[in-house]
């Protein structure tokens, strides 16, 4: 669940992003489901990847590459 994390997100002074799924029954497989809720491997990287690229500690291409090369 998403909902606690991202309420907590303002008062948390170091950069912050919240994984989770907020709903199920979308996907049939759980693999599916995480791709849906992007909480998959994949998923995680581009995220992590954002933030640092936010932070100025990789290039925002390379965020862009990440996405093109998972299909997300």
């Amino acid at each position: 669940m998403r909902q606690v994390p991202d309420q907590i997100a303002q008062w948390v002074e170091q950069d912050y992003t919240s994984l989770g799924a907020d709903g199920f029954g979308l996907s049939d497989t759980r693999d599916a489901a995480r791709r849906h809720f992007g909480v998959d491997a994949q998923s995680i990287v581009v995220a992590a990847l954002a933030q640092l690229a936010r932070r100025g500690e990789v290039q925002a291409t390379s965020v862009k590459e990440a996405r093109e090369r998972y299909g997300l």
